[in-house]
């Protein structure tokens, strides 16, 4: 028996559609952790974000900073000193996702807790 597809309002596939534009831009296993230490840290440059974000390779973290200064939610700040440094923070809209890394914070303490009684 074949089910029928659920219609759903217009306003709900507009929320779903925001949900998956947010995945993209944040998913997947290292965005989410070096956007967050940029906002409990600040100005970061590359190698400390590599000592802060355990166990990523040089070579993704860099993919995922472009990826993440493409969109709009990192900057990369080039220093003109001796020799030449480079930091990364986030932009104005890169803060902007600062709610939904702390309800992801949260909700993950939670659970640890509710799972692992820890």
């Amino acid at each position: 028996m074949k089910k029928e597809k659920v219609e759903i309002s217009l306003e709900c596939r507009n929320h779903i559609r925001g949900v998956k534009d947010c995945i993209d831009l944040i998913g997947g296993k290292w965005k989410a952790l070096i956007i967050g230490h940029l906002f409990y840290i600040g100005k970061m440059r590359f190698m400390d974000i590599k000592r802060q974000v355990e166990g990523i390779a040089p070579k993704v973290l860099s993919k995922e900073l472009k990826d993440l200064e493409m969109n709009n939610i990192v900057k990369r700040i080039v220093n003109d000193t001796m020799p030449v440094s480079v930091e990364y923070e986030l932009t104005d809209f890169g803060r902007s996702l600062h709610s939904v890394i702390h309800i992801m914070g949260e909700w993950g303490i939670k659970y640890r807790k509710d799972l692992f009684d820890e």
